[in-house]
Formats: structure tokens, sequence, C-alpha cells
């Protein structure tokens, strides 16, 4: 049976993943910084294991492990320093171990302006510079990779249907973390998903649907 490493567990959309993870019998290994938050994944059923991406990776995190997915982000509260510490080179670092342990699939949680820093908002510039250059080291790395660049994240409740396409309205060009979620959920349980990059909002569309027609539409 695979098992997935989920990196940034403790973040909103990981603690999310890893509930639906484990309420499907999958074998997850829950990434976390300090081992009094240990006690949620456990109860769920997830391995744990302590690191900090400021520091270099175990071994031991990849162990065992095929699919890596990358969720973790240094948080709206802090400088550019950590965001390139851990956005973009932890980041890096986990790529490299990824690629060393033969990772089936490495699932990068980016952000929506990630393809083009410049056309995004100019307070986060750098934020959306550190995953451009996180994406792109992982597009060079030759792990298989699923990239997906969600747009404003929210914490309404889960709505179970989304949109690739972005409207170009700010208001509507948004998605709920526990969707995000679900998606990254799909896309560690669809082959199609590997080697896609995919930005993601709220929309009309099942999360199933959204994702075969962007394949489709790629083939098409």
């Amino acid at each position: 049976m695979s098992k997935t490493l989920v990196i940034g567990a403790n973040g909103q959309i990981g603690k999310q993943l890893i509930k639906l993870l484990c309420s499907d019998d999958n074998q997850v290994k829950a990434m976390i910084r300090d081992s009094k938050q240990a006690a949620y994944f456990q109860e769920l059923g997830a391995e744990t294991i302590i690191a900090d991406l400021e520091s270099p990776l175990p071994e031991t995190a990849f162990k065992d492990c095929d699919k890596v997915v990358f969720t973790a982000g240094s948080g709206g509260k802090t400088g550019a320093d950590k965001t390139i510490l851990i956005d973009l080179w932890g980041a890096v670092k986990a790529i490299d171990m990824s690629k060393k342990h033969n990772i089936k699939q490495f699932v990068m949680v980016s952000a929506r302006d990630a393809g083009n820093p410049e056309t995004g908002t100019e307070a986060i510039k750098h934020y959306n510079i550190c995953k451009h250059f996180a994406d792109e080291y992982l597009l060079a790395s030759g792990v298989p990779y699923t990239i997906l660049r969600p747009g404003k994240l929210i914490d309404d409740k889960a709505t179970g249907h989304i949109s690739t396409q972005r409207t170009g309205e700010a208001d509507k060009d948004v998605i709920t973390r526990a969707d995000v979620a679900a998606c990254i959920h799909y896309c560690l349980n669809h082959t199609e998903s590997i080697n896609q990059i995919d930005e993601l909002y709220n929309g009309n569309e099942t999360i199933p649907q959204a994702f075969i027609n962007s394949v489709s539409g790629r083939l098409g």
C-alpha cells in the first residue's frame, strides 16, 4: 500500500487533507514541527515525524513513502526572509529528498500567480516569486509532479465544485481551503493528474469533472 508524506501537515489545508486520507484508510505520515501537535494526527491514524523546513530534512521523513504533498507556507504574518526559507528553500530541499527516494508523485500547493509573478498582487510579489522558482525547480527535477495553484484562500465549508479557469474578477477567483484539500486528495488517487499544472477556484464543476476536462483540454 502506498504512503503519503504531508509537509505542512499542521496547516489548515494539511489537517483537512490528512483527515480525508485517513478516512479512506490511506497510509499517511504527517510532518510537524512540534511534538505537541502529534495527538491530532495520531488519533486520525496517521504517523507523525518531527522536522523543520528551516533545518536539514531527515531521511526518515521520506522513508517508505511514494507520494509527497508540499502544503507548507511561512504564513502571511512573516517577512520575506521566512518566505524564502520555507516556501522556496524548504520546497527545494523536499524536492531533492523526493528525487533521492524515487517519489512517484510530488503534489505542490503553489499560488495562482506563481506562473507569472509580475501579474500578481504587488504586496505579495516576493511570495509569488518564491512559489515560481519552487515550481520551476520541481519541473526541472524529473520528479513526477502535480502543481496546484489555488486562488485566494477562504475558510468557508467545502463546496465540492471547482473551476480550473479564472474569471478575472478578484471577488470570484477564490477557493475554500477545504476544497483545496479535496482537490489534493483527488489528485493523489488519480494518475492523470501527474505532470499537470492547474489553477483552482470555486466553480460549477465537480472536482473529478474539472480535472478530467482540464486534461482533455490539454490533449485536445
